[in-house]
């Protein structure tokens, strides 16, 4: 009747799950128990440093007698210390790195009342349980919200972009922006990522030379280079930017689209914190581009879309930024967090076949989008 083996230390007691159950149906002083479940592996196939296992949990629960079917997400997340890819870390900054990941941003993100202060249009799931698995690692269990899988067409774009500057711009977001209780700001990921992978890598005549990188990236190997001796300046100038409120990784794949096809379910707030002026509209336009599953020739015209749409929502929060600052924000933010590290280095081991000189190519549009625009905004 009850096979939950698949979640291993994220499992909890017949009663708890019972409890959260409760929690679902609003059952007040009605008794509910758990009749049967079991437990399965999402089909999930994006890594993440921190999160240990994603999980369906489906059964059936007696509420108040009356048997009903259930079905919970289950997200495992742990320090990135835990993670497979932290073995490749120098040994000696191993400790340095193992901080610098806000783990428990999601765990606090879910136990706050962040849905209740979100713009309309916007929502998050529903948290039945924030459970912890040790001192490294908890366990989320989410009721499971309708989505619909829909094409990102240029209207949802803008209106992701729109009710992004909303969550920005909302003083109530804003309030509680620092719930993760993990300071980071944008010289954390320049002393991190880039200077211990990005900078030495682009430094390597050997990279240049690889099948995947020379094709697609030598000619823009003078410009990234550039780049990368100005990383500095350029981490400056987005911090000195207006700080507002960030979902930090605002991809479509985390924008569910609700069935009423106007507003979005957030899902994944390990990132969420407070953020310079546009930082969301990076991933909300090339996040679908780098998986290989939009398309790169849009992203001028799209970004200057969703620029206008997100300055929009900013002003219907009261914050009101000329277009020019906002333009120059998103392509700082766009040049350091995404075109810099353009370069597919994790497939650089494997075999050069056509899709992945497709994806080379993908990204190396990316990389020149991001050096062209912030050369028009300079």
């Amino acid at each position: 009747m009850h096979d939950r083996s698949a979640l291993g230390p994220a499992d909890v007691d017949d009663a708890t799950l019972a409890a959260m159950l409760a929690t679902l149906y609003d059952a007040g002083d009605a008794a509910v128990a758990v009749v049967a479940s079991h437990a399965e592996p999402v089909d999930y196939d994006l890594p993440a440093i921190t999160t240990g296992g994603r999980w369906w949990v489906r059964g059936v629960a007696a509420v108040d007698g009356h048997e009903r079917d259930f079905t919970l997400f289950v997200k495992h997340v742990h320090e990135w210390s835990r993670s497979p890819f932290f073995a490749d870390l120098p040994p000696e900054v191993r400790p340095w790195a193992a901080k610098q990941v806000p783990w428990r941003t999601e765990g606090a993100v879910y136990r706050s009342d962040l849905g209740s202060r979100l713009p309309d249009g916007l929502s998050m799931p529903r948290a039945l349980g924030v459970h912890p698995i040790d001192d490294l690692a908890y366990a989320v269990w989410l009721e499971v919200v309708p989505s619909v899988e829909v094409a990102w067409d240029r209207d949802r774009y803008e209106r992701a972009a729109r009710l992004l500057g909303r969550l920005a711009g909302s003083a109530e977001v804003r309030a509680v922006a620092g719930i993760g209780g993990h300071e980071w700001d944008i010289t954390r990921y320049v002393e991190g990522r880039l200077r211990f992978q990005v900078l030495p890598a682009l430094a390597d005549d050997g990279l240049w030379q690889h099948p995947l990188v020379g094709p697609a990236f030598g000619d823009l190997r003078p410009r990234l280079e550039e780049a990368a001796a100005r990383v500095d300046a350029i981490a400056a100038e987005l911090m000195a930017m207006p700080v507002l409120a960030g979902h930090g990784d605002a991809c479509p794949n985390n924008l569910l689209v609700r069935p009423d096809r106007d507003g979005f379910t957030l899902i994944d707030f390990g990132f969420f914190t407070a953020l310079p002026l546009g930082f969301d509209l990076g991933q909300l336009l090339v996040g679908e581009v780098q998986l290989g599953r939009g398309d790169v020739s849009e992203l001028g015209a799209r970004g200057e879309a969703c620029l206008a749409s997100y300055r929009a929502g900013l002003a219907e929060e009261g914050v009101a930024v000329d277009l020019a600052t906002l333009r120059r924000a998103h392509a700082l933010q766009l040049l350091l967090f995404t075109g810099l590290s353009s370069i597919p280095f994790e497939l650089l081991g494997e075999e050069p076949t056509d899709a992945l000189r497709a994806m080379a190519a993908t990204r190396a549009a990316i990389a020149r989008h991001s050096l062209d625009l912030v050369d028009q905004t300079s």
